[in-house]
């Protein structure tokens, strides 16, 4: 058996700033002590190590600017691929789509987590933040690991904030590039269909169609007909977990390459035409800066989905 190394860091004592202004403490945690899980956040405030201004601080409490936050010691586990972590900075430093002084947007491959976690010991946002000039990026939204594509992240809070508000208000528009089983005859098409979230023993998500879901909604418009599958051009109007891939297997036409919601047959003689990986990539993306800049962004299809094109056979006009 393998001994585990660990990292320990001392006791910290950090002023609350504009950026955290509002904040509640769970959360500001969770920026501070990037890679505790967040089981372990709510511990050490049930235990009271945590302090804002000398008083025990409990996990809904916001902070304001000024107030001194004690946070604890705190020993953390050295996962086993950090060492791998320099050559996978470097894959990702080559996908950079785009950079300012709010946002990064990268062309994420496929087959990486955007963060670690059930059974994931290192994803983009993990890998990225081993760079200094990066360490203090978050999420600005997830992208399943077998999805490729634009995904953007923040580099101060504010701007995590604004553009959190942005999805919040439908003023986030996502373009995907889709391959689906069959030929598509619904024209352009809007799927409205709740989808609601279970989680299985194992740690995996999985999602239904469910009147007691939440509200999701897809537009579906055909590109490309070939004989057995039809390129799909997809604009999801809500975020919801796995949206595109239940929608589309809703719709009758799952996604090629899907596992979890797709035709397994269809997956088989995809397979043979060297489909690797779910044929699903976030084409590109449209937002307002801060600073009142519009950005038009877009990622190409990686060249193992425009390999898999080519040896279909299109649909005889």
């Amino acid at each position: 058996m393998k001994n585990k190394q660990f990292s320990t860091q001392g006791v910290r004592h950090v002023e609350v700033d504009r950026e955290s202004d509002g904040q509640r403490i769970d959360n500001f945690l969770l920026r501070e002590l990037k890679g505790i899980p967040r089981t372990r956040i709510y511990r050490l405030l049930r235990k009271g190590e945590v302090r804002v201004n000398g008083g025990r601080a409990k996990p809904s409490q916001r902070i304001v600017v000024g107030d001194k936050v004690r946070i604890p010691p705190v020993r953390m586990e050295q996962r086993p691929d950090a060492a791998a972590a320099p050559g996978r900075l470097e894959q990702l430093r080559q996908q950079v789509i785009f950079e300012n002084a709010d946002y990064l947007v990268i062309d994420k491959p496929s087959g990486m987590a955007v963060h670690g976690g059930s059974g994931i010991s290192l994803g983009v946002i993990e890998i990225l933040r081993q760079d200094t000039k990066w360490a203090s990026l978050e999420l600005a939204h997830r992208l399943d690991r077998s999805t490729s594509g634009c995904l953007v992240l923040a580099k101060k809070k504010s701007s995590l904030r604004w553009i959190h508000q942005l999805l919040r208000e439908g003023r986030v528009e996502k373009h995907y590039l889709a391959l689906v089983r069959g030929q598509w005859q619904l024209g352009s098409k809007w799927i409205d269909a709740p989808l609601q979230t279970h989680t299985r023993r194992s740690g995996e998500r999985h999602v239904t169609v469910a009147a007691a879901g939440k509200k999701a909604r897809t537009q579906f418009v055909p590109q490309t007909f070939y004989r057995e599958a039809t390129l799909m051009s997809v604009v999801p109007a809500t975020g919801r977990t796995h949206q595109i891939r239940v929608h589309a297997a809703h719709a009758g036409h799952p996604l090629a390459g899907d596992a979890r919601y797709g035709d397994g047959e269809f997956n088989r003689r995809m397979e043979r035409k060297r489909l690797r990986r779910l044929f699903l990539h976030a084409q590109a993306l449209n937002f307002t800066t801060p600073s009142g800049d519009e950005l038009l962004l877009s990622a190409p299809l990686p060249a193992e989905l425009t390999r898999v094109l080519d040896r279909m056979k299109a649909k005889p006009s």
